[in-house]
């Protein structure tokens, strides 16, 4: 159940908030964005918010502005951010018609998977994997290709390549976040630094 924040409010992420829902709201209805998708984006959202939860606890980050609409200290705008990812991911599948050559069976993905997600908690506690599972997505994803359509016309690339590029936009969105203070992390408490490469990693948890 969402909280109050006390006395002193914010509007900029209870109002970035609604945006996103009217914006949501909006897709559904021109049919922009199915059901089906939907309820993905809807996965990702909650999966986010969990991980927030428990990184804003442990001082991983912190959204340095008061709201209305939170969790603990977590604004809960900010599980739209994961989703969001979500939502373009399941949009380029369909409107650039995805196939894939070469691509790992689902059992490696889902051990890969669950290797990057524990490996957000494990760090906390002396236990980084990170380097490891680099090395082991580019293992997994090095023979495979995506093939996309464009027009009429089926164009392919490396699908590491194609990880690669959403992590870097992903770490570049993460640069303007900060920038904006929409949320800092401890190095970035007395100005603004550039965010660590090392959080490049996020895309290839999508």
């Amino acid at each position: 159940m969402a909280v109050l924040s006390g006395p002193r409010t914010g509007a900029r992420y209870d109002f970035l908030l609604l945006c996103m829902l009217g914006i949501q709201v909006a897709l559904l209805a021109a049919r922009l964005e199915t059901w089906e998708e939907a309820k993905i984006i809807l996965i990702y959202h909650l999966v986010g918010t969990a991980m927030e939860l428990f990184k804003t606890a442990t001082g991983s980050w912190i959204y340095p502005e008061p709201s209305l609409i939170r969790i603990s200290g977590v604004p809960l705008f900010s599980g739209f951010m994961y989703s969001c990812i979500g939502s373009y991911l399941c949009r380029v599948w369909r409107l650039f018609d995805f196939r894939f050559t070469g691509h790992p069976s689902r059992r490696w993905l889902i051990a890969l998977s669950a290797a990057i997600y524990l490996n957000f908690f494990t760090d906390h506690y002396g236990l980084d994997l990170r380097l490891v599972l680099f090395g082991w997505a580019a293992l997994l994803f090095a023979p495979a290709t995506v093939h996309f359509k464009v027009w009429r016309a089926h164009r392919a690339m490396p699908l590491l390549l194609g990880l690669t590029l959403v992590s870097l936009f992903i770490w570049l969105s993460e640069n303007i976040g900060t920038l904006s203070r929409t949320w800092i992390y401890p190095a970035q408490a007395q100005g603004w630094a550039m965010v660590s490469p090392a959080k490049l990693a996020r895309g290839f948890c999508c």
